[in-house]
């Protein structure tokens, strides 16, 4: 069974692909963007899985990749166009060659146009395939700079892409109206560039007269992608909270265990986000816990002090989370949630005031 995920980067548009084997857990992880190696290392970890490889579709000119990052949290490797021009890779992708995980595997399709160094991936067993800038949902990649060749776009979506099934599922690098996928069938019919009837001298037409600005990040973007996203400061490294050993979910929460908090728990302040019924009931509250409901924290969030951490507690960690998010957003940076809440607190059998057997 194939494990499937599409995230996004909000600020460029991007789409990064995350699949792996259900049965060995091995994963891949296409178009990593920087900003997000941090969520996306959370994902993977909680989902049980080992990144192999980090597969950059082309040099991006639109954000910085999260290769090497990747590679230095969790010695994936990184994969890249042959003809893409960048250093640093471990692996150098040619037309034809795959990149498996477990039982599975991507093949890879040279498409270039967009820049000459474009590749897209197939599933392999056609049902899917990732086309990077070259074709994308109802338009394609603009042709303009970075090498780009509309008549080589043409002719790489006609002889690799639409050579797929119709019901191929395609899913591009970018897409700037909230699109997440679209089929082999619905492009050929559809697209408004090159679908249809449309031959070489129209799709050419179209791109070469598309009048687009170039990329806001183009000038930072394109010379650390070309060294595969290596950094020389690491800012989502440098972030790591260092009071406690916290964890980062996927959901975007920093959480702490009971086993941390019991010992530690007189140099914090712990806040108790339930309602007063529930602060007195049987679950009971843990020693030096301070009651404002999740409700009221907003408004009272400045009776806390900044010089000590914070540890959100309600019944079973999910009111606490969002508490974190108020507390953050009301300017206290190191803030925490623990995890399972009372439930695991009681269940782990750690001391509470107040409780009942």
């Amino acid at each position: 069974m194939l494990i499937f995920r599409q995230l996004i980067d909000p600020q460029s548009s991007t789409y990064t692909y995350l699949l792996a084997d259900s049965a060995t857990r091995e994963a891949v992880l296409i178009d990593p963007v920087f900003e997000q190696v941090r969520r996306d290392t959370a994902l993977i970890k909680e989902l049980g899985l080992r990144l192999l490889y980090t597969i950059d579709t082309h040099v991006h000119a639109d954000h910085v990749t999260g290769a090497w990052m990747h590679k230095r949290r969790s010695g994936s490797q990184i994969a890249i166009s042959a003809a893409s021009g960048a250093e640093g890779a471990d692996r150098y992708l040619n037309h034809g060659d795959r990149c498996e995980f477990g039982t599975r595997y991507l093949e890879v399709r040279a498409t270039p146009g967009h820049t000459n160094g474009c590749i897209s991936l197939a599933l392999d067993d056609g049902t899917m395939m990732f086309t990077g800038d070259c074709l994308l949902i109802r338009g394609t990649g603009r042709t303009d700079f970075q090498h780009g060749d509309a008549h080589a776009m043409f002719r790489a979506i006609h002889s690799q892409i639409f050579s797929q099934p119709d019901t191929c599922l395609l899913y591009p690098a970018h897409d700037y109206r909230g699109l997440t996928v679209t089929s082999v069938g619905e492009e050929r019919s559809f697209n408004p560039r090159l679908g249809g009837e449309l031959c070489e001298d129209d799709f050419v037409g179209y791109v070469t007269n598309l009048r687009l600005p170039h990329p806001k990040q183009i000038d930072i973007a394109v010379p650390a992608n070309l060294k595969c996203g290596v950094a020389a400061s690491d800012p989502t490294q440098a972030a790591e909270p260092e009071w406690a050993p916290l964890v980062y979910t996927f959901a975007g929460i920093w959480e702490i265990g009971p086993q941390w908090l019991e010992d530690n728990m007189r140099s914090v302040q712990i806040v108790d986000v339930r309602e007063p019924d529930e602060f007195n009931g049987p679950l009971g509250r843990i020693p030096a816990a301070r009651l404002i409901s999740l409700g009221n924290l907003a408004a009272r969030a400045e009776e806390l002090t900044k010089d000590r951490p914070i540890v959100t507690v309600c019944r079973a960690g999910g009111r606490s989370a969002q508490a974190t998010v108020i507390l953050r957003q009301a300017g206290f940076n190191d803030v925490a949630n623990l995890a399972g809440g009372m439930l695991r607190w009681r269940a782990e059998g750690r001391v509470v005031e107040n409780g009942s057997e």
